[in-house]
């Protein structure tokens, strides 16, 4: 357990497996995308040991016991890829509902890989230290990612990621369900090893319950059960053992930190809120300068309009008097024009002959005509407005 604990992240890169993935990495490549920085772990600290015999601390293992070693070594340290972390919680539970012992390798995996993200069960400014340090090693993959162009792995981006929000995520969907876990399944395997050593007579003890077993003595001696063939040695610190007080302290702690983590997570949505609030104050107090900045050019504009209007109406009038001027009369509205229409040639008759010469008259008449019909056009593409017919 301490030596698979000590390796488990040996020649860490400082990024993910699915970094190495997406870049095609040696070690990627070597360990065809599976489990790829926890078996590199494993074959970098045996090839220690291997290369350099002063270094080697298993060279007196036997070869069998060398064998068992180093395959409940790899199963520990590949238990620690978090790709199989709920595989690994289901596989647990459903063991211990069963009425069979736990397997060693899979129970010592269960107890590594749980140390291995002990962190939030720990002291606040411990728990607190280690998430900003993991956090930080995270954002920088985040920058060889940006750099690589890759898309931003999940809590490596350190411009949106909410720090207490991953936390709380993490005790309420990890920590917690496998520390629960790691509880049942330690209740289960050494709650018979209490019994078979409070049944053995053992001196210097009383038994205070099932779940509390307390000393007489201060002592930390080595005590030999006299229990069935083939069990181990019992220590007499398993009499002390208390898995009632065990779950209630890092429950405690992890409760703690889990109502630290919300107090940041509502201190920074306020700042948040805050901050978009004067963000869009500034906003509207810039659009509101541009509407007041644009006044005297919409009165300028307006005006412009005016005159533009008074132009049109005495262009129109220009028209009516052409037009009167052309049938004779000094009547301004298009329906007087047309009461008149049916005397307009007589009334120019008359005042044809009254003229000193009909050529006079005539070429009145002509330049008349030729101003109307200049004018017509222009008003039709300028106000969609075209005179009566006749």
């Amino acid at each position: 357990m301490i030596f698979a604990a000590a390796i488990h992240d040996y020649e860490h890169t400082g990024t993910t497996n699915n970094f190495h993935i997406q870049t095609r990495s040696d070690s990627a490549i070597l360990y065809n995308d599976r489990s790829v920085l926890e078996n590199h772990h494993l074959s970098a600290a045996f090839r220690l040991l291997q290369e350099d015999e002063e270094m080697n601390i298993l060279s007196n293992l036997s070869k069998d016991d060398w064998r068992e070693f180093r395959t409940l070594v790899i199963e520990m340290v590949l238990a620690t890829d978090m790709s199989c972390h709920f595989q690994q919680i289901k596989a647990m539970k459903n063991a211990l509902q069963q009425p069979e012992g736990i397997d060693k390798p899979k129970a010592l995996s269960l107890m590594l890989h749980t140390a291995d993200i002990s962190h939030p069960a720990k002291a606040w400014d411990l728990h607190h230290r280690w998430t900003m340090s993991l956090l930080e090693e995270f954002f920088r993959q985040g920058d060889k990612e940006a750099e690589l162009g890759l898309p931003f792995s999940p809590l490596c981006d350190r411009k949106s990621t909410m720090v207490p929000q991953s936390q709380i995520g993490f005790i309420d969907f990890i920590v917690e369900p496998t520390f629960t876990v790691l509880t049942d399944m330690t209740e289960k395997i050494v709650t018979p090893l209490i019994e078979e050593a409070s049944h053995s007579g053992m001196s210097g003890f009383r038994r205070s319950s099932l779940n509390s077993i307390s000393p007489s003595e201060v002592k930390r001696s080595s005590v030999k059960s006299t229990g069935s063939e083939g069990s181990a040695s019992l220590n007499c610190s398993i009499l002390t053992v208390d898995f009632k007080c065990f779950k209630t302290t890092w429950t405690e702690v992890v409760q703690q930190n889990r109502e630290k983590w919300k107090a940041q997570a509502a201190k920074e949505e306020k700042a948040k809120k805050e901050a978009e609030e004067s963000s869009q104050q500034g906003v509207d107090e810039k659009k509101t300068e541009g509407h007041e900045g644009k006044k005297p050019s919409e009165e300028t504009t307006a005006t412009m309009s005016d005159k533009s209007k008074e132009g049109n109406s005495g262009e129109s009038k220009s028209t009516e008097i052409s037009k009167t001027n052309v049938n004779g009369t000094h009547q301004t509205s298009a329906g007087r024009h047309e009461a008149s229409q049916g005397k307009n040639l007589t009334q120019v008759e008359k005042e044809t002959k009254s003229n000193s010469t009909a050529g006079e008259q005539k070429q009145q008449v002509q330049n008349g005509s030729k101003q109307l019909m200049k004018d017509i056009p222009v008003r039709d593409s300028m106000d969609r407005l075209t005179l009566p017919e006749n």
